[in-house]
């Protein structure tokens, strides 16, 4: 059996991308996945809502419970936990995956828009972390994992893109004062980054367009990366700052190609942000 069989993991930003490829993973292991985020309705340019991908994961052999949500404010991530509770009756991993970009400098980045940044990006993971701690504690191999990078402070990823580069460390750095702070409850607590640009919304619309999808890898490398960190038991991984890559080598994945968009550029991959080149 699946070490996620009948494990209820809420994953934020989970309507498209990203979130929406984890979700489909963990449901095909048997596990209650809590869909959570804004999109409830269809977007005129974002395909996905919390509703289509619950279909998805009970027809991929989960549990779902679509939850409409904005992480910025308490009252609603309560809401979520509370909703989560109720249906599931447990919390066995969090992962925050919800977040905000604009590739812009300080001088160029109006105020709401930084605001818009902090709230979804590092002050969210304080929240939701916050709210479901409770319930974490009680979980028989409890995880935490944030979709944020590891710290990289070559003045390149400061200069061109501070107030979002501040967000994404601020996840990081939550997430390593955690993975101390939550020893005691046994809650592990790690961050999980690409080494390659995804196919995802963010490069089509604030990246360059979906032409550049032809050097980026799908979804579904980091959702496996993020099953092997969440099946680890016993706090064996925490406090890490893992790339994609990383953790597949370690757990013996060999032919990564398969993940590439466009195969015939398999050998031409756009790095994410905030990795060097090797």
């Amino acid at each position: 059996m699946s070490l996620l069989a009948d494990k209820t993991i809420i994953i934020t930003g989970s309507s498209r991308g990203i979130g929406r490829a984890m979700a489909l993973r963990f449901a095909r292991e048997g596990a209650n996945v809590v869909i959570a985020a804004k999109s409830s309705k269809p977007h005129p340019k974002l395909k996905g809502t919390i509703h289509e991908v619950a279909r998805e994961v009970e027809l991929s052999g989960g549990q779902a419970l679509p939850v409409q949500v904005d992480v910025r404010f308490e009252s609603g991530v309560a809401e979520l936990v509370t909703a989560t509770m109720t249906r599931f009756g447990g919390i066995d991993a969090l992962v925050n995956n919800a977040g905000a970009i604009s590739l812009t400098n300080v001088e160029h980045t109006p105020v709401k828009r930084y605001d818009l940044m902090q709230g979804i990006n590092a002050r969210a993971v304080f929240i939701c972390c916050q709210a479901a701690l409770p319930h974490l504690k009680k979980s028989a191999n409890p995880h935490i994992l944030n979709l944020s990078p590891p710290l990289n402070l070559n003045p390149k990823w400061l200069k061109d893109y501070a107030p979002y580069t501040l967000s994404k460390y601020g996840m990081t750095l939550l997430a390593l004062a955690m993975s101390e702070e939550f020893e005691p409850y046994n809650i592990a607590v790690n961050c999980l980054w690409p080494r390659t640009a995804i196919a995802t919304a963010a490069i089509e619309y604030e990246v360059g367009s979906r032409d550049f999808f032809k050097h980026c890898r799908k979804p579904e490398i980091v959702a496996d990366a993020a099953y092997e960190i969440l099946s680890t038991p016993e706090r064996r991984l925490t406090g890490q700052t893992l790339t994609d890559e990383q953790v597949l080598a370690e757990r013996g994945y060999r032919d990564l190609d398969r993940y590439a968009y466009a195969p015939e550029h398999a050998g031409n991959l756009l790095p994410d942000f905030f990795l060097d080149a090797e």
